[in-house]
């Protein structure tokens, strides 16, 4: 049912796009529509010394919806306002050393310097509004960049530490093996931590292959951390990057 209500929104959203944009001038305007697929992760800027290596990377369906609206400037340049429903996700497993965490572990809460590896799930659903600059290299090739603003739906942000231990409170604390089992290991979850809107900058490049149908990349860098900044359990700001691989159509 959550779903259903976030494609009668995004459809909404595109009849209120494509009713604005009927008010310019029509001839100066063209329409594209896209579904794509995202790969990516929040992840900080730097990998820190506390993270040790990525003992894992799972895909994760991640898609996008969108309708974008390009006013035309002048045969080279243009202005391109879209709007997309999509999700960002991420499944993956590191190991870390005195990473500091804070989690639950057989009923108790614990906060400390943890050793050992760190499985982390993440997903959202948003709708992202770009307004991006274009500019067309011969007939079939458009190159795009700008900014874009996300609203987000849906939050999900949690995990588990597993086989290591934790130095409770500081990193010469009381030791506490965490395990990999149920009731073992140590689980958290940050969800209700997540910011509700993000925005950042995109860049990509749309190609024709013909006067319909076409091909696109784009690469999406999160100037916002998806945790509020009052957040301090991860050390690291977590930005959301994604990249983006789809089919585009000529409306």
């Amino acid at each position: 049912m959550m779903m259903k209500r976030y494609f009668l929104l995004w459809a909404m959203g595109l009849i209120v796009l494509h009713s604005s944009a009927q008010g310019c001038l029509m001839d100066s305007l063209s329409y594209s529509a896209r579904v794509g697929f995202s790969v990516g992760g929040t992840s900080p800027v730097g990998l820190p010394a506390t993270i040790r290596k990525l003992n894992r990377y799972r895909l994760t369906p991640s898609f996008q919806l969108g309708l974008d609206a390009e006013r035309h400037m002048t045969p080279f340049w243009g202005v391109l306002l879209g709007l997309r429903l999509e999700n960002k996700g991420m499944d993956v497993d590191a190991q870390v050393k005195n990473y500091h965490m804070a989690m639950d572990r057989g009923g108790q809460h614990l906060e400390g310097q943890f050793t050992g590896n760190v499985r982390t799930k993440v997903n959202e659903w948003m709708f992202t509004i770009p307004l991006l600059a274009t500019a067309h290299v011969g007939k079939t090739l458009r190159l795009k960049a700008g900014p874009y603003f996300s609203y987000v739906l849906s939050r999900h942000f949690d995990g588990y530490a597993h086989d290591g231990y934790l130095r409770v409170g500081s990193p010469t604390g009381p030791r506490i093996n965490i395990g990999k089992e149920a009731g073992q290991r140590g689980d958290f979850d940050f969800s209700d931590s997540m910011r509700r809107t993000q925005w950042g900058v995109m860049a990509g490049a749309d190609w024709w292959f013909s006067n319909r149908l076409g091909g696109y990349l784009d690469l999406n860098w999160g100037l916002t951390g998806v945790h509020h900044r009052s957040f301090k359990t991860i050390e690291q700001t977590l930005y959301p990057i994604f990249g983006t691989v789809g089919v585009a159509y000529q409306l």
